[in-house]
């Protein structure tokens, strides 16, 4: 597991050891961002369910202002902290300790809106589609932000979350990302805005 480009490109990073966690491989790392690309540099990115810390860490190589990690596990965190510090990151970064949903419950209280977010909880736990539900009713999501999702192929998500669309799908083997965006044609209609209600987004 090591950084693809950016800043720290090549640099390793530790993995957790003992531990059933499943790293967003390599190769499916570098396509995501590949597609990320030009939304990247400067962008708040949120990494749920964090694990090693490899998404929001790779997103700091490539210019993110900064990249915030949610994770509940002691030993990831530790992890997480020693990826930073290998890194060089630890000053454009926040790691938290909290389950996802509570810590989603208080980015909405304290106003925070993120660029894009990330979320690779556990295949075939149930966990990603409450999460994802989660930051639409928060209303966590910049309006022309991205929210990814890392999940196996045999699992089915909608094509409407609230105000996120499903945008696009990618498969690499397995493992299927589905990305979602704010549909503004729906909020327009939903909150009563009138036609004149600009979609141009």
């Amino acid at each position: 597991m090591r950084i693809i480009s950016g800043q720290a490109k090549g640099r390793r990073l530790k993995a957790l050891k003992g531990l059933k966690t499943r790293p967003t491989s390599d190769r499916v790392k570098e396509a995501i961002f590949n597609i990320l690309g030009p939304y990247i540099p400067g962008c708040l990115f949120l990494d749920l369910y964090a694990g090693t810390g490899n998404m929001g860490i790779e997103a700091l190589s490539r210019g993110s202002k900064e990249s915030v990690f949610v994770e509940n596990n002691p030993a990831a965190l530790k992890v997480i902290r020693d990826n930073l510090a290998l890194t060089g990151f630890e000053n454009d970064a926040q790691v938290i300790r909290d389950s996802v949903i509570s810590a989603l419950g208080k980015f909405q209280n304290a106003g925070r809106k993120f660029d894009i977010i990330f979320l690779d909880p556990p295949y075939e736990k149930d966990m990603s589609l409450p999460t994802l539900q989660k930051i639409n009713d928060n209303n966590l999501l910049e309006e022309d932000g991205m929210v990814l999702v890392e999940h196996h192929r045999r699992e089915k998500y909608p094509e409407r979350m609230g105000h996120l669309l499903l945008a696009r799908q990618n498969r690499y083997g397995d493992t299927m990302i589905s990305f979602y965006r704010i549909d503004f044609s729906n909020r327009c209609l939903e909150e009563g805005k009138n036609e004149n209600c600009n979609l141009s987004r």
